[in-house]
């Protein structure tokens, strides 16, 4: 049974949401600040929902905290639809954003995305199969879900880790934003989810690449998409 933290400084939010997600199954913890679920991120959770406006550290702090001990996925629940917003939410570290209102089921459907993806990225859980796929300096171990460069392991989320593999398996291979977004998030595309992929894609130069601006593994294709090169 996956265990999810809730935080929310909103009492009925969170009411609602342990009602949603306990009629799911899901085993469900609450708190109403920012600082509450940094505190708790490690309690072996497998996802935490965050709430974007709370008191003592808003959501996009918390979440940046929370990546330096957890690669854990985070779902923002935020009142504010600017496209500023989400990038700012993906670029704290989150994985996925929900606008309020929201309608429960589609809620539910984030929700098991996430953990699907992560569970089938989740170092701590082997795939079936034993696969290492090499390009280049960069090993991809989708046994135990590790990524290293040069030898050097990078700690990356279950969606970062996601792309990086997509890419890899077909190295040389154009992907466009939208077949990312499609492969990895398993729903329809829409424009504005280009912001959601150049975040990650951000977020993995940053993470691999020795000089990002110019990167030397995850090309862009301009007008077309991203590629690995065959190194």
């Amino acid at each position: 049974m996956a265990k999810i933290l809730v935080a929310d400084d909103d009492l009925d939010i969170r009411k609602l949401l342990k009602v949603f997600l306990s009629n799911e199954g899901y085993d469900v913890d609450t708190v109403d600040n920012g600082e509450d679920a940094v505190t708790n991120c490690e309690n072996g959770y497998d996802l935490i929902i965050l709430d974007v406006t709370m008191p003592h550290k808003d959501g996009f702090q918390a979440c940046e905290e929370i990546r330096t001990k957890t690669t854990i996925p985070i779902l923002f629940l935020t009142a504010k639809g600017m496209e500023y917003d989400k990038i700012m939410g993906f670029s704290s570290g989150g994985d996925d954003y929900l606008v309020k209102p929201f309608i429960p089921s589609e809620l539910v459907l984030r929700v098991k995305a996430l953990l699907r993806r992560y569970l089938e990225y989740s170092p701590n859980i082997p795939a079936a199969k034993n696969s290492i796929i090499q390009v280049g300096d960069i090993c991809i171990d989708e046994d135990f879900c590790k990524v290293t460069v040069c030898g050097e392991e990078k700690e990356l989320t279950p969606t970062e880790f996601a792309i990086i593999s997509l890419l890899c398996k077909t190295k040389g291979k154009v992907f466009s934003a939208q077949n990312i977004y499609e492969s990895i998030w398993n729903e329809p595309y829409f424009y504005s989810a280009n912001n959601t992929i150049m975040v990650h894609i951000r977020k993995l130069r940053e993470k691999i690449e020795e000089n990002p601006q110019t990167p030397k593994y995850i090309k862009t294709v301009w007008g077309m998409g991203y590629k690995i090169d065959g190194l």
